[in-house]
C-alpha cells in the first residue's frame, strides 16, 4: 500500500510501515530525524493530497486547537484575551481539516483533545502510549475513516505523564523532566508498530485497558 504520514519528522509512523513492506512516505517542512531522507518529502503536505495514497496518515500541529491552550486565548469571561491566537487556531483547524476531507479511503488524523471552541469533527477514540508498552500517559485523540479503531497490544502501567502535570493532588503522575515541543510530538514506537500492524494488515483481540 502507498502510505502518507504526513507532519511527520520522526519517521517513526514510516519506519514502522515499511517494516512490513509498505511503500510508505513521511511529509514535513523540516528535514527527517528518522535517518531514512530516502523516504521523506521536505514540503507542506497539503500538496501530496493531489496524489493517490491507500492511507493517510496525519499529524497536522495541535500547538492552537489544544484544549491545553485554552488558557492563552481565553480571558476567565470565556471573551477573546489574543486575537492572532485566534486567528492561528482557525488557521490550524483547516489545516487539520485538509487532511480529514482528502480523497482517500483510509484516513487517520491525530492531535491532543482539541477545544470545543474550533468545533472539530468528534473524534473516534483516544488512546495513550501505555497501551501500547511505552510506560508513560498522554491523551492522544484519533479521527478514523475507513480504519478500524487502534486496538492495546501490550498494556503497561505508566510511571508518569509525558506532557503537562496533573490536576489531582497528590498524584503520582508528573511529568519528569523538561521536553522540547518536538520530543512531545513524537510517536511513541509501540504506537507506531501497532498501527503498521492493525491498519497495514494483521488481526489483534481487544485488551482490556486498565482504569
Amino acid at each position: 500500500m502507498r502510505v502518507l504520514v504526513a507532519c511527520e519528522e520522526s519517521q517513526a509512523v514510516c519506519i514502522a510501515f515499511r517494516e512490513r513492506g509498505h511503500e510508505a512516505y513521511s511529509c514535513d517542512i523540516q528535514p527527517c530525524s528518522g535517518g531514512h531522507p530516502e523516504w521523506h518529502i521536505q514540503a507542506d503536505a497539503r500538496e501530496l493530497l493531489k496524489l493517490r495514497w491507500d492511507i493517510i496518515i496525519a499529524h497536522p500541529p495541535c500547538t492552537y486547537l489544544s484544549n491545553a491552550g485554552a488558557c492563552n486565548l481565553l480571558n476567565a469571561d470565556h471573551s477573546i484575551k489574543d486575537p492572532d491566537r485566534e486567528k492561528k487556531g482557525w488557521d490550524a483547524k483547516a489545516f487539520f481539516m485538509s487532511f480529514w476531507e482528502s480523497d482517500c479511503p483510509k484516513i487517520a488524523v491525530e492531535n491532543p483533545v482539541p477545544m470545543r471552541r474550533w468545533m472539530l469533527p468528534p473524534y473516534s477514540q483516544i488512546i495513550e502510549p501505555y497501551m501500547f508498552g511505552d510506560p508513560w500517559r498522554k491523551r492522544t485523540c484519533l479521527w478514523l475513516r475507513g480504519l478500524p479503531m487502534l486496538m492495546a497490544t501490550d498494556l503497561v502501567i505508566p510511571k508518569g505523564l509525558w506532557v503537562g502535570t496533573s490536576s489531582k493532588k497528590n498524584s503520582n503522575y508528573k511529568m519528569t523532566g523538561y521536553r522540547s515541543s518536538k520530543m512531545r510530538s513524537k510517536t511513541f514506537p509501540g504506537i507506531a508498530k501497532a498501527m503498521a500492524e492493525q491498519w497495514g494488515g494483521g488481526h489483534y483481540e481487544q485488551l482490556q485497558t486498565p482504569p
